[in-house]
């Protein structure tokens, strides 16, 4: 494979800003298993370059991370790298990358929007991470990561204790479900030690709970827990569908 027989795939490497040695590499981080197992004599699935990938990310941010706020104890570098290496994060990179369209996909999962799927997206990104650090090192892998991350690190870094969870989960949950979350409070004890607890129902089906001095404080926790859990069963997923 080369540029000139793939224009489509000339585009896309221009957004990625890295021009590839091998070909074959990008091709193979763009297949999809369903699209492998429709195709007779196709080369195998994303999925090894996407375990790579995965790897070669999370080291990239942990050391940016770790390079550029040194202030970060060791918790708060944590939440900074979850803020930033999750499906919803990685997939909204892939969606500006537009690679959703360059995804090779069998009928099935093409007819059932696998190419806006979170799941499908961020495995992707992270494939292609994965085949950019075979072809060209961990340096161009590393200058990659950088470029689509950078900002959105810094940007984490500065809202890290400011962070809205209800808000972020609501955008979370009308992407997968185009519905709202829904908030269900108790309290207990007296009026001067009262403690609340929230429970946040998705789709009628409970995915979080916190408590805490206020019912802010609750639903805060609640809706954490709730987009940690989609964030988690977003990446393994494997294109199986929404969360």
């Amino acid at each position: 494979m080369n540029p000139r027989s793939e224009p489509d795939l000339s585009a896309l490497v221009t957004r990625l800003g890295y021009q590839f040695s091998d070909w074959s590499l990008l091709h193979t981080a763009l297949a999809h298993r369903s699209w492998c197992a429709e195709t007779p004599g196709s080369p195998a699935s994303n999925e090894r370059l996407e375990f790579l990938g995965d790897a070669v990310l999370g080291w990239v941010v942990a050391d940016l991370a770790y390079r550029h706020h040194a202030d970060l104890p060791e918790g708060r570098l944590t939440d900074l790298r979850k803020g930033v290496v999750n499906a919803a994060a990685l997939a909204d990179i892939a969606r500006d990358l537009s690679l959703g369209a360059h995804l090779l996909l069998g009928k099935g999962e093409a007819a059932a929007g696998g190419r806006h799927k979170p799941s499908i997206l961020s495995d992707a990104l992270e494939a292609v991470i994965g085949a950019v650090y075979v072809d060209g090192g961990a340096d161009a892998a590393y200058q990659l990561i950088t470029r689509m991350l950078g900002e959105r690190i810094e940007s984490a870094a500065i809202h890290l204790d400011h962070a809205d969870h209800k808000t972020h989960l609501q955008e979370l949950s009308a992407r997968l479900f185009d519905a709202a979350p829904v908030y269900v409070l108790r309290e207990e004890g007296p009026d001067h030690a009262k403690r609340f607890f929230a429970s946040v129902l998705l789709q009628g089906r409970p995915e979080g709970q916190g408590e805490g001095r206020s019912k802010k404080q609750a639903e805060q926790a609640a809706a954490r827990q709730a987009c940690e859990r989609l964030m988690e069963r977003s990446l393994t997923a494997d294109g199986a569908g929404t969360p």
